[in-house]
């Protein structure tokens, strides 16, 4: 049962991490949001600096909701794999 339910996380997480674009013409290559020119760290640094996820999508109407959560997802792969190996 754990196997199915950790299948379907994975597969939901690729769904979510496919939101998230690299193009080496694109913001220099670094991670955007889908074919946007919005870097998944832009939408970090929102976060950090306490804009709330309404603020977020209010300013950038190209954003929805679930861009937001690759954003998280994205960053938090990227710190499995770089801590995950230590």
């Amino acid at each position: 049962m754990l196997d199915a339910i950790d299948a379907l996380a994975d597969s939901q997480q690729m769904e979510t991490l496919e939101r998230i674009t690299i193009d080496p013409a694109r913001r220099s290559g670094k991670p955007c949001i889908r074919d946007t020119r919005i870097a998944v760290y832009d939408v970090l640094d929102y976060l950090a600096s306490g804009m709330s996820e309404e603020e977020i999508l209010n300013d950038f109407p190209e954003l929805d909701a679930e861009d937001i959560r690759a954003s998280l997802a994205f960053a938090a792969a990227r710190e499995r794999r770089l801590f995950g190996a230590a």
